[in-house]
């Protein structure tokens, strides 16, 4: 079965964001940094951001994954850069809601990501492809991301 034109370009998008990840790297500076796994496959990822009265300032990651896992932090870092908290954490739900095959308004604001709507088809990759994004939500959601003594604060995600 051959795969058209749309599918090939949509598969293109997802290695080179895999194979050259947008943000990856570690901050100078960061208000927020997590570390996040999926135990079920090993994927890790550390995240750090730099928000600054409200707005994502700056975002990168590193740690290591599948390419599900590798090209959808790297369209996260992308979607989100310059947004507000709130806009970021919708725009994590949305994604959340697309890989489980529901319909959302407004794809076009997720970037990239949203040519990671097939993997609601694979079960298996949801968790690799929304770990990135769950780590986004821990770290603007919990107060304890925030940069202290103990520097990372790490979470397993099941």
């Amino acid at each position: 079965m051959a795969l058209s034109k749309l599918d090939n370009l949509y598969r293109q998008v997802i290695l080179d964001h895999s194979s050259h990840p947008h943000h990856h790297g570690s901050l100078e500076n960061s208000s927020q940094r997590i570390e996040l796994n999926n135990p079920t496959c090993g994927d890790v990822i550390h995240l750090e951001l730099d928000t600054e009265k409200g707005v994502i300032k700056d975002i990168a990651f590193s740690g290591h994954g599948c390419s599900i896992s590798t090209a959808s932090a790297s369209m996260m870092t992308d979607a989100v850069l310059g947004k507000t908290l709130e806009e970021a954490i919708a725009l994590s739900e949305d994604f959340s809601q697309l890989v489980q095959g529901k319909d959302i308004s407004e794809l076009e604001k997720l970037g990239d990501a949203a040519m990671l709507g097939g993997v609601a088809k694979f079960p298996a990759r949801i968790k690799c492809a929304t770990l990135a994004w769950k780590a986004l939500e821990k770290a603007l959601e919990d107060p304890e991301t925030g940069i202290g003594e103990s520097g990372l604060l790490k979470h397993e995600e099941d």
